[in-house]
């Protein structure tokens, strides 16, 4: 019984994330809660675990459930990208016309976003290095190259630390970092930023992302994963992370 009820909660998970991407219909989730309450409960003319019969088609379920949890976390995996990848555009393009525009009244010296000169670089051109470094730790991010956009982020913040992009810099170095699956140091980075940057916009994300790396870190951290999903929905409750914390909290049933 104790392996049907953590199938139950297998497919409520699944369905969650089915909501999320798309990727699996319904009615295959619901065909899949039917065939686990018949084996729960003995009903429906499915034998229970104890039987033969019970045990080979609780094999099938889970075979099948591996099969759509897998699908679905590369689905879930593909539309964080897009999110996330729509946001930086923006912000990089807000970026590039504050340098051009700050270049052509200074005339030479390129400004950081508290109005003191770059560190230690001045000319036109610094907008478009800074801009280049970070495109290309990006990229790395973006190619599923764990260590060197740990290696270009790191570079990058110490190169540029009062940047326009310190802050995302900062957040997909943790990103990197859950990426290699060194959860951990996952969890510090994505505290730093939410402590450098209480009111930049990915405050809200860092502290989710925490939550979710301390999740991978098995059961025993999961009163530590509640508690930082309750911070984005006190802190930053009309964020669209704030929604996706209520949903981590009723799995969890700290909701």
């Amino acid at each position: 019984m104790k392996c049907v009820r953590t199938m139950r909660a297998a497919v409520a998970a699944c369905a969650l994330l089915a909501c999320l991407s798309g990727c699996v219909t319904v009615a295959e989730f619901r065909k899949l809660e039917r065939d686990v309450r018949d084996l729960e409960h003995g009903g429906g003319g499915v034998a229970t675990s104890s039987g033969r019969g019970g045990g080979t088609r609780l094999a099938d379920l889970a075979v099948r459930l591996d099969g759509l949890e897998r699908e679905m976390e590369a689905q879930r995996g593909r539309l964080e990208v897009v999110e996330h990848q729509s946001l930086e555009a923006l912000q990089e393009a807000r970026a590039a016309r504050r340098a051009a525009e700050s270049s052509l009244s200074t005339g030479a010296t390129a400004r950081t976003p508290g109005g003191g000169p770059g560190r230690g670089e001045s000319g036109p051109d610094v907008g478009a290095d800074e801009l280049e470094a970070y495109r290309n730790a990006r990229s790395a991010w973006s190619d599923g190259q764990a260590e060197t956009c740990i290696d270009r982020f790191r570079n990058f913040l110490q190169t540029y630390p009062s940047s326009t992009f310190a802050e995302n810099a900062s957040y997909w170095m943790a990103d990197c970092y859950f990426m290699r699956g060194d959860y951990k140091t996952a969890i510090l980075r994505f505290d730093d930023v939410v402590k450098d940057y209480p009111k930049g916009e990915r405050a809200p994300d860092a502290l989710y992302r925490q939550g979710e790396a301390l999740l991978k870190l098995g059961p025993r951290y999961g009163k530590a994963a509640g508690k930082a999903f309750e911070r984005v929905v006190d802190e930053y409750p009309r964020s669209a992370r704030g929604v996706e914390a209520r949903k981590q909290l009723e799995l969890l049933g700290s909701g």
